[in-house]
């Protein structure tokens, strides 16, 4: 499901509220989980799951085309945990 796929399903389960405004929820609740991550907090939304960010050292990498050995920055990447209900729904 991509992001304008939400929009049409909650609006369609919402009738009372135009899409325009379905919209804005759904961009200020993605919003807020990548400021929180930015920021370095966790985020979490019981029975999916919880967001963080997880710390990659700097390495030794290797150019697949030529072989030659590439320092690798550290870096920070997105995390994702599913949630127990998440996961026993899937699983059931």
């Amino acid at each position: 499901m991509i992001r304008s796929e939400l929009v049409q399903k909650l609006a369609e389960e919402n009738p009372h509220l135009y899409q325009r405004d379905v919209e804005r929820i759904v961009a200020a609740i993605f919003g807020e989980i990548i400021e929180a991550m930015a920021r370095g907090d966790r985020v979490e939304l019981r029975g999916f799951g919880a967001f963080s960010v997880k710390k990659r050292d700097a390495r030794l990498g290797r150019n697949p085309r030529t072989g030659e050995t590439v320092s690798v920055e550290e870096k920070h990447v997105p995390f994702f945990k599913a949630g127990k209900l998440l996961r026993d729904r899937l699983n059931s």
